[in-house]
């Protein structure tokens, strides 16, 4: 990775404007000609997918607790690849990090890069105060090296003034100044921004807007100056190939479902079912009535089923070919959403029915970092496997765990039994992070490529 441009955007805490900053400058520079790599430090989901939409590459998440602080600069290497410079949002607060501690915050992932960081500051209702606060996080860690400054929520051209003269004696360098924008802002709902794949045609507008925005406040040239500092990485660029070793003979295919509903999948994940030998294709839960032709194993990942509950209630016909593909032995991994869509019912609506559950929509939060040992031998591995990933919902399902449960979970108050291990079905609230354990890609392509000649023709197939 040597001499890849790169810095990281982060925040002073939560809401300062980090995602509207960072998808605008990837926006900006993307439509000045520059190829821009994209990346989210954390697992959220919804950011990255928006940084998609400003770049056009997919979206990339770092995350040091779940992927590994060893692979942080691999990660980017390999996500970076063909880039001409790389922009990193942070997450929460710069200081933020698992716990009480500085794992896997913003800083932690500055450190990992060694990257320069432009800091995004809300500056609303404040002049001199905004001073105080950024010293204090210019000099809380030394070893992380603010090189930049971008005002946000500023009102008149007064106040921009005020608290520029009030920086001056800091001499870190404002590159921008953003004034309040209320009309820029992508709509919410429970789990943060509405994904952009749900509005895609929207998101477009409001990207393209927020590059215009940063464009006109930000001085580009110095960001990119920024970037051009950060100093030379000797890591490799990680390799899916070499993570999973040598693939699985006959190219199974494996369906991932994708779609509005279904939005949170790491591009990673896909790259190493590739690599351990699979075909992956995608569909549809929403609008494709059948699986695609020849399906071996299919991958729910997560999204917001329970947005869209009674369109997919709706497709019968597709709901009929999961329970036969799984009748056959072919492997079905479920996440999060892809959970609640194999269960019996959702809020009333009738789901496929793979598993003896009811999925119901709550107003409490589950969010967190989870350390996982699987209980019962299934299609990512064998009973004893562990790796790291993360919960991010806000429904329950009953029972949480199957007589057969997926996983052993370190995170909540409590460890606890969690998912389902029901035949060929493996099904549960956890997103995990296979980059840290690539051998579960492996054992899903394996498990996908031993019912393959007993798989049950499709709809789809019966008509080529």
């Amino acid at each position: 990775m040597d001499g890849l441009p790169r810095l990281v955007v982060a925040g002073t805490r939560s809401g300062v404007g980090k995602t509207t900053v960072a998808t605008g400058l990837m926006a900006a520079l993307t439509a000045r000609g520059l190829t821009v790599s994209n990346h989210k430090v954390g697992p959220d989901f919804i950011d990255a997918g928006y940084h998609a939409v400003a770049t056009g590459r997919p979206p990339r998440n770092l995350d040091a607790f779940m992927h590994g602080p060893d692979r942080i600069p691999g990660l980017l290497a390999h996500a970076a690849a063909g880039a001409d410079v790389a922009i990193v949002e942070g997450v929460m607060g710069m200081y933020d990090g698992r716990g009480a501690g500085d794992e896997a915050s913003t800083a932690h992932i500055a450190r990992l890069l060694r990257a320069p960081v432009v800091l995004v500051v809300d500056a609303a209702a404040a002049s001199r105060s905004v001073a105080a606060e950024i010293h204090g996080f210019a000099t809380f860690d030394p070893t992380v090296r603010i090189g930049g400054v971008i005002l946000n929520g500023l009102g008149s051209e007064a106040h921009e003034q005020l608290v520029r003269d009030a920086l001056a004696p800091l001499e870190i360098p404002v590159i921008g100044a953003l004034h309040r924008h209320d009309d820029l802002a992508a709509p919410s709902r429970h789990l943060g921004l509405v994904p952009a794949a749900e509005r895609s045609e929207a998101a477009d507008r409001t990207v393209a807007e927020l590059g215009r925005a940063v464009e006109a406040a930000v001085d580009l040239d110095a960001v990119v100056r920024l970037a051009q500092a950060a100093p030379a990485l000797a890591d490799d660029p990680w390799s899916p190939d070499v993570a999973v070793g040598t693939p699985v003979a006959g190219t199974p295919r494996i369906a991932v479902a994708g779609g509005r509903a279904f939005t949170f999948v790491y591009q990673e994940h896909r790259e190493l079912l590739t690599a351990a030998g699979a075909e992956v294709v995608t569909f549809d839960p929403l609008i494709d009535e059948t699986l695609p032709p020849d399906t071996d194993g299919v991958y729910l990942g997560g999204g917001f089923p329970e947005t869209h509950a009674s369109e997919l209630a709706a497709n019968v016909r597709l709901a009929t070919e999961l329970r036969a593909l799984a009748a056959a032995g072919g492997p079905i991994v479920a996440e999060c959403g892809g959970l609640l869509y194999l269960c019996r019912e959702l809020d009333g609506q009738a789901m496929v029915g793979l598993l003896d559950a009811t999925a119901t929509f709550t107003d409490g939060l589950t969010l967190g970092y989870r350390e996982a040992r699987s209980l019962t031998a299934g299609a990512l591995g064998p009973a004893g496997t562990v790796l790291r990933g993360h919960e991010f919902h806000r429904t329950t399902v009953t029972p949480r765990a199957g007589e057969r449960p997926a996983w052993e979970l370190e995170g909540r108050a409590h460890r606890t039994a969690e998912g389902f291990v029901a035949g060929s079905v493996h099904a549960s609230y956890l997103h995990a992070a296979w980059v840290g354990a690539p051998h579960v890609a492996r054992c899903f392509v394996a498990a996908a490529s031993e019912p393959a000649a007993g798989r049950p023709a499709t709809s789809a197939d019966a008509s080529r």
